[in-house]
Order: C-alpha cells, then structure tokens, then sequence
C-alpha cells in the first residue's frame, strides 16, 4: 500500500554508502567497455529517490510512503515525482542515447550479464525488501521474484548475440536497430522482475529507459540502480522516475521524447496509456489482465490437474495476469475435483510472509484486500457455491491485508466472478458437457493471455491449439524465460522474453543497394 505525505522541492540526495558517478549526460563519452564508466568503484543508488543521469535525486516535495500489506509498518518513502522529474530524465536518456546506442553489442550484453551477477548477489536483500513491500512470502520472493530477473537478464544478454540484426532480402539490406528512448511503466506483483523483463531487452538493444516504478512496491528499483552503476551501465541509460500514474505514468506516455512505451498493468490502464501515448505516435507494448482457464479432459489425473491447477490460480497468492482462475471440469467430475480442490487447499497455508512455510502471504495492500474480499461477496450474492474460504477474515490473521483463498463451485461462466480479473487468490470451477463447449467458455472472456489443459498429451496439444490466448501450459509444462509472453485481445498486444521480446525495442531499416 502507499501513501502520500506531505514534503518540499528537489535536490540531489546525499551518498548512502559509497561513491556516485557523476557523468554528464550532455558530454556522456562513448563506452567500449561498460566497466570504464565506474572505475570498478562501488556504487550506491538511494532507494528513496530517482535516478536520474547516473545520480539519485531526492525529491522533498510530496513523498510516497511504502507500507508493509502483512503489518502495517511503513518501510520506506520514494518521491511523488512530477512533470518536470520525467523531463530531466528523457534528456538524459536521450543525450546517452548517441553513445550508448553505438557501443559494441558484445560490450552492451556484458554489462547485463554483470546486471543479472549482481542482482544474484544481492539476492536476500532483494526478496526481503520485495516480502516487506507487496507481501510475497519469502520462500517465492527468493525463487521467483530474484530467480526470474536472474534469468531474464542473463537470457537476455545471451541471445541478444544470436540475434539477427542484419539480414539480405534481394537488393536490401535490413537493419534492426534500437528504437531510441524507452518509457517502461511497471506493477507491482512481481515488482522487480517486470522490470528488469523491460530494462534487460531494451538496453542490450542499445535504446535508453525511463522508467517508472510501481509506487506500491519501488524499493527495489534502487537496488536495480545501484546494480546497474556497478555493472557499468553508463549515466542516463537507465533512469527512475518514481510517482503514480496520472502523474508520472502519463507524463511517460506523453512525453514527445520517448519513442516507445512498454506497460504491464491492468487492462484499465493500458487503455489510458494507448489514447495518451497516440498524441505523439509512439509505439505502445502492452501486457494487461487475464481470465485465464485451465481445462480438464476426461482423460487427466484429478488429483494431479487439481494440485497444479491450484498452484496456477494461487501463484503468488493469486496476484498473477497469468493465473488460471477459471478451472473448467467435465460435469460428470465436477464433484470429484471439488473434493480434490479443497483436499489441496491445505498445502496453500496462509500467514506470515517472513516464515519460511507460508505459501500464502497478505494482499500486497488494504485496498486489494478490500478488492478481492467483495469479489468474494459477489460470488455468493450471484449464487456460485462457497466450498473454501470465503470473505470474512483470515483466523489469527485479522490484521493485515490477508484474505481466505476460495474456491467456488458450480460457477456460472458469464457470472461477474468467471468474468473479471479479481487478482487473488480465488477460483471458479465451471463444469462442461463436451469439449466444444469447454473451448468456448475458455474463450469467451475479453483477456487471452493464459491457459492450461490436463489430460491426454496429443488430445491436450489439440485443445491448446484452440485456445485464444497467448500462452498455454499442457499437464504442468515448465516456463520458459525464452518463450514469448503475452496476450490476445485485450489482455495486451506486447510480447516480452527471447527473441521476441527483443524486437518490441527494435526499429526495422531496409537499404537498397
């Protein structure tokens, strides 16, 4: 959760243990080597404050607090920035856009691979501070929300030289190259992955990035700072703008200075960043909601589609785009897999996020408890069948953003619960009667960015190949960092990861000869 608390003007925060590059961005040198612009000193990014051009800014004017979801506490401040916050940012990424764009691809991939060692090496710190600002339980914040960006970043760099950045079509030759200056607006689910799954890409690309945190969880984009000075990513390639997003989120997308814009967030949001970002043309990368369905054939293992379904729509308490929040049954197993569900329910412990057992920890703040609590609400008002947890509080949890996980059952699939990304951990069983029908109700929301299906494996593939939606797991598949992410109609139209994810940073030139 955050809050807005009064403050002053702008000035430059002091040191909070070491030393600063201070580089001009109007006089950036060009970098054959990325460890040249730090002198291998040891760098150190303020968290409660923007960076900007290589240097933390701290803004005394407004200030955002940071509040613990599991207790209350505030944990830290990030500045509410403003207009002009965003425009000294953009000038510095584009003054560092001329060099940094024309440093060698080798030199740009190694200072990534130096991005992704040193978030490795701050590992801990990264997941406490990611538990103690949105509420992931620890044991996920160390394998997922450190693991991931470890991976993305250093996937990112090693395919980055497999690309194809020139090939021959007749008489042309085409180029890819950078597209320039990168406006990246982040959530705050997985609050440092979906950043470096933005800044890794583009970067290594050669463009610049202006981002702008989730102000719920920010913490841990100056982390990323500090990592990045130490890697040496020269001054004003990466810059942090901290603020909400009417403020600085919107500033971003209308920026005339930013080329392009890469958004995950809700589809709500997403929206209002297309209409701000088309005053200018910009290239808009978008990754929104999802209603995602996991569908269970006739021929699947009801305890094993039960276990894995529930950990797909639980996932990080639910709080997933991706999570598959309708399960979608044969009617003659419905009651079967009911049982199965709540039978698994008990390995989904909810509590404290810092303990090493909990599976589930609170809301990431009060408001989204508030949220999935009267979705929770609605499903019994509408009539779905309460068969686990429900709306009042969590038992010994009464403080804190926590809510029961809950599973309904015998869920209409055009019910507001079976329609809507509720975004915790709740989820819907919708019986069939024949596999058409089960594709159709699988498709027929307006999201389409995930999806699984239990069964036979050539049966399953068939059914996935069906599915309207970016991405489909068949009985438990692993994820893949460099496989496309994304969605179908209006759970977005970006991809990110691999090769794919690459080319939403890169323009395409063709030269004739």
């Amino acid at each position: 959760m955050a809050r807005l608390v009064p403050g002053s003007t702008l000035e430059l925060a002091p040191s909070t243990g070491g030393e600063f590059a201070h580089v001009n961005a109007d006089k950036a040198p060009a970098h054959s080597k990325g460890s040249e612009n730090t002198g291998g000193r040891k760098m150190s990014a303020d968290p409660g404050a923007h960076w900007i051009n290589g240097q933390p800014v701290r803004s005394t004017g407004e200030l955002i607090e940071v509040v613990n979801p599991a207790t209350g506490a505030i944990v830290g401040t990030v500045p509410s920035g403003a207009a002009e916050d965003v425009d000294a940012a953009v000038r510095a990424a584009r003054a560092a856009f001329g060099s940094w764009s024309t440093t060698s691809l080798a030199d740009r991939a190694k200072v990534v691979e130096r991005i992704s060692e040193g978030i490795n090496a701050r590992s801990e710190a990264i997941a406490k501070s990611v538990t103690s600002e949105m509420g992931s339980p620890i044991a996920f914040s160390r394998a997922v929300q450190v693991g991931l960006p470890v991976a993305v970043s250093a996937t990112s760099a090693a395919m980055a030289r497999d690309f194809v950045w020139e090939e021959e079509i007749g008489n042309s030759l085409i180029i890819r190259e950078p597209i320039g200056v990168v406006g990246a607006i982040t959530p705050w689910n997985f609050p440092l992955h979906q950043i470096v799954a933005k800044v890794a890409p583009a970067i290594v690309a050669g463009n610049t990035v202006v981002l702008k945190p989730t102000e719920v969880a920010p913490l841990t984009a100056g982390i990323l700072a500090e990592v990045s000075a130490e890697a040496g990513l020269p001054a004003g390639v990466l810059n942090i703008v901290h603020g909400t997003g009417p403020q600085v989120g919107e500033e971003i997308a209308r920026h005339p200075g930013i080329d392009m814009v890469s958004f995950t967030g809700s589809t709500r949001a997403g929206k209002r960043v297309s209409v701000v970002a088309s005053e200018t043309v910009k290239r808009v990368a978008l990754e929104l909601g999802g209603k995602s369905a996991s569908i269970v054939l006739e021929s699947a293992d009801i305890g094993e589609a039960a276990r894995a379904g529930l950990a797909g729509a639980w996932l990080n308490g639910g709080q997933t785009c991706s999570a598959w929040t309708r399960m979608l049954v044969p009617a003659a197993h419905h009651d079967r897999m009911v049982e199965a569900l709540v039978a698994a329910a008990a390995a989904h412990p909810v509590g404290d996020p810092m303990e090493e057992t909990t599976v589930i920890g609170p809301m990431s703040s009060e408001i989204q408890r508030q949220r999935v609590s009267r979705y929770i609400e609605r499903g019994v008002a509408d009539g779905a069948r309460l068969v686990s947890g429900g709306p009042s509080p969590v038992p010994g949890y009464e403080q804190g953003a926590f809510v029961q996980p809950t599973i309904f059952a015998d869920v209409d699939p055009s019910s507001v619960i079976a329609q809507e990304e509720i975004f915790g951990p709740v989820l819907t069983v919708i019986p069939y009667s024949s596999e058409e029908e089960a594709v159709e109700i699988a498709n027929n929301t307006i999201y389409g960015l995930s999806g699984a299906v239990f069964g036979d494996p050539d049966q399953a593939f068939e059914i996935a190949r069906k599915l309207r939606t970016g991405q489909v797991t068949v009985n438990d598949g692993q994820f893949n960092v460099l496989a496309p992410f994304g969605g179908y109609k209006q759970s977005g139209n970006g991809r990110e990861f691999g090769r794919h994810g690459l080319e939403e940073f890169l323009e395409t030139k063709s030269v004739q000869r």
